[in-house]
């Protein structure tokens, strides 16, 4: 599983049921839109801090950023 695409699908899906673009996250994270924008493609790696202040920012648990889906999208949900 490459965490940096599941990352960015995660923070991709997050960010568009919350209704916000990468513009919205920018002025709210402080990242820049070029980072974020990465992100969601899967070409960042980033560190522990940076998920908890995007999470932080998206107004969800840094948990939901790194919870395995089924690689469309769709969230993994034991049962």
């Amino acid at each position: 599983m490459d965490m940096r695409k599941l990352v960015g699908r995660n923070f991709a899906r997050l960010r568009r049921e919350k209704g916000l673009t990468q513009e919205d996250l920018e002025a709210r994270s402080g990242f820049s839109q070029q980072y974020l924008s990465g992100l969601e493609r899967g070409k960042r790696n980033p560190s522990i801090v940076t998920l908890y202040e995007i999470a932080q920012a998206l107004g969800v648990s840094h948990v939901e950023l790194v919870t395995p889906d089924d690689g469309t999208g769709d969230r993994i949900v034991p049962s």
